[in-house]
């Protein structure tokens, strides 16, 4: 090491080298050494919820009359320039670090620390003042929720409002198209491409409402638990007025968590969360995928619709085009539905009075929100808005279609049916013309009874 490039810290271990330009002090250069691992720092949105913890925590404390005023203001101005992304590259530990988040703590309390001083001209320290009435086991709890909530509040929901309303707009769009249904793939009676889009927004309706149900508990806090639950070094007053500072800055309806023995041991809501983002995934992967077969072709395949031509879709083959959103949804999916594996393993290292897996929690819970809602937005502008409908293809195959013999069974029944549909698939002739030389039925009734409009309305024609 060079003189010139580092400075020597000093923590409870001794001494330790820290680059000259670095912000922070001697127990996150520690980390730095120890976590040489995955080159991942903490998410951007975790240090975001970093700085808004001290904040609020600082306001806390001057309110109960623990911390100076002037001390408090320059902590907050500092961590304010935290959460706006400013000192990001101050905050470089491995997000395989000790499993507390211990490093991450004390990583903000040092930064931190460092800049109010300067701020104030006096000396500002990192564990008696900007950790003062907190541990590292109740701040990381805390902040797993608080970027989670905020994540889902003002990207993930509005991007599922988003979605919605495009598909509801599509399937107002295509509510008269008819199309032959698919079950095991195969052919099977009549739908509306409208009434497949109501399916989808369906899903994502309810996705919206597992989530909502979900934040209930998710805007829960631990903060004021301190080490152990027992809320100890800290005032009983802190941590709902941490929680209610943290309210009254984001608009997010956060509080005290019910239990904080359960808010530290456990990441039992992180873990519901990431499942709620796990049934949305596969929600997503289902609708994708109809999107890919449907756009299949455009000769040799379903080719009912034609997704938006975004890009080239071959480096070799000329005038390819793929359905490339679909297939970036669907590998968002995947992403999310292995997360949520890592996330449920973390949540089982809740040992007695706290969990030591919170920062790959974090890591987890926060990149499966956040490429959740780009995703979903990219489907709803690029895919679902754009497709266009291929109505020759559908009534071709629609006319075709064998299984509409489905509707005779109430007036010639099953038996019969299964022979007319045979013969019609195996001449390659329409159902009625069949029907007409093996029944008594007029044209006027296989008209009605056969009619694919009427058939997507559900009952018995009689």
């Amino acid at each position: 090491m060079s003189e010139k490039a580092y400075r020597t810290e000093r923590d409870s271990m001794g001494e330790v080298e820290v680059p000259v330009d670095a912000l922070w002090g001697a127990q996150t250069q520690r980390a730095v050494n120890n976590f040489p691992i995955s080159g991942l720092p903490m998410p951007r949105q975790f240090i975001a919820a970093l700085g808004l913890v001290k904040w609020a925590a600082a306001g806390a404390n001057a309110e109960l009359g623990l911390m100076k005023p002037d001390k408090a203001a320059a902590i907050r101005k500092v961590t304010e320039a935290v959460m706006q992304g400013d000192y990001d590259e101050h905050f470089p530990i491995d997000v395989f670090q000790t499993g507390s988040g211990t490093s991450s703590n004390m990583n903000a309390n040092e930064v931190i620390a460092k800049l109010a001083s300067e701020e104030l001209g006096a000396d500002v320290h990192p564990n008696d003042d900007v950790n003062m009435s907190q541990s590292s086991n109740d701040v990381i709890p805390t902040c797993v929720h608080v970027s989670a909530a905020l994540g889902i509040h003002d990207k993930l929901l509005p991007a599922l409002a988003h979605l919605s309303d495009a598909l509801q707009k599509k399937a107002d769009a295509t509510r008269d198209i008819v199309k032959t249904g698919r079950t095991h793939l195969m052919d099977a009676m009549p739908v509306t491409i409208g009434q497949e889009l109501d399916g989808w927004r369906s899903q994502i309706d309810h996705a919206t409402q597992r989530l909502n149900e979900t934040m209930k508990r998710l805007t829960g806090l631990a903060q004021g638990g301190t080490a152990v639950g027992t809320g100890i070094n800290a005032h009983p007053k802190f941590g709902p007025k941490v929680a209610m500072l943290i309210r009254e800055f984001t608009g997010v309806d956060f509080s005290q968590a019910d239990s904080l023995f359960e808010a530290l041991s456990t990441q039992d809501t992180a873990v519901e969360t990431s499942g709620q983002l796990r049934v949305l995934a596969v929600s997503l992967m289902k609708i994708a995928n109809d999107l890919r077969w449907m756009n299949s072709g455009p000769l040799a395949g379903i080719g009912e619709i034609e997704l938006p031509a975004l890009q080239p879709g071959s480096s070799i083959m000329p005038g390819k085009i793929n359905p490339v959103i679909p297939e970036a949804v669907a590998m968002v999916a995947a992403q999310v539905i292995g997360n949520d594996a890592t996330i449920t393993i973390a949540g089982q290292a809740g040992n007695f009075q706290l969990n030591v897996m919170l920062p790959v929690v974090a890591l987890n819970l926060l990149q499966s929100i956040e490429i959740l809602a780009n995703a979903i937005v990219a489907l709803a502008d690029n895919a679902i808005a754009g497709f266009t409908v291929n109505t020759e293809n559908l009534e071709r195959a629609l006319g075709r279609n064998p299984i509409l013999v489905t509707a005779l069974n109430p007036v010639i029944g099953y038996e019969k049916g299964a022979k007319i549909a045979k013969k019609a698939y195996a001449e390659g002739r329409a159902v009625k013309d069949v029907a007409r030389e093996m029944t008594d039925l007029d044209d006027e009734e296989l008209d009605r009874l056969l009619d694919p409009a009427g058939l997507t309305e559900g009952g018995i024609k009689h």
